[in-house]
């Protein structure tokens, strides 16, 4: 059976250090005018929530949509790490980042879920591709992150319990490629079962 989440899966963004220095000069603007000094979290709901090897439908209004590549640190009993785990954070592309909008990150099917956990391993050393239509689009390499793991892990905990079944993603490379309906994604890591979904045109 294809691995789930049984509780709630968080994203977080500029957590990799080229999108945090990409984004750097906007962040002194109105209205926030300094950067972010907790990571910024935000949910990806149930219904977004898709195994691999399933379609994710994408609706006629979105021509494109940003494929965010990532691994999840799933949480255990009393706070521990069970594993980790491939994930495809999809959403609409959008130019808020202090923010997300869950309109355009919360559309049903929009995040893509690898088939099993990888129990161990260290996070700082993990790395990912992501081939469209075979095509290699995009690589990350989490020894880049602004925040590591434990870190993240912990400035979390500072304000909310992660529960047994919650999944914390640790955030996603700048450069996410664009994928459109009709093409497949696939993202593998060393140690992981890959991750592979089809996006499909959402039926009228």
């Amino acid at each position: 059976m294809s691995f789930l989440p049984t509780g709630t899966v968080y994203g977080v963004l500029l957590n990799f250090r080229a999108e945090f220095d990409a984004l750097a000069p906007r962040m002194h603007e109105p209205p926030y005018k300094a950067p972010p000094k907790a990571p910024v979290l935000y949910v990806k709901t149930a219904n977004t929530w898709t195994p691999s090897g399933g379609a994710i439908a994408v609706p006629a209004r979105v021509p494109e949509v940003e494929v965010g590549a990532t691994i999840g640190m799933v949480f255990g009993e009393a706070g521990r790490v069970a594993g980790y785990v491939l994930m495809n954070d999809l959403s609409v592309p959008h130019a808020s980042f202090f923010r997300p909008p869950v309109k355009f990150k919360c559309l049903d099917g929009f995040l893509g879920i690898g088939p099993a956990l990888r129990e161990g391993g260290d996070p700082d050393g993990f790395s990912l591709e992501v081939r469209i239509d075979g095509e290699l689009r995009h690589t990350a390499d989490f020894s880049q992150l602004v925040r590591s793991a434990a870190q993240l892990r912990a400035d979390v905990g500072e304000f909310m319990t992660l529960r047994a079944g919650d999944v914390l993603m640790l955030g996603c490379n700048a450069g996410r490629p664009l994928a459109k309906a009709g093409q497949r994604i696939e993202i593998t890591a060393p140690g992981f079962e890959p991750l592979a979904n089809t996006l499909v045109q959402e039926a009228a």
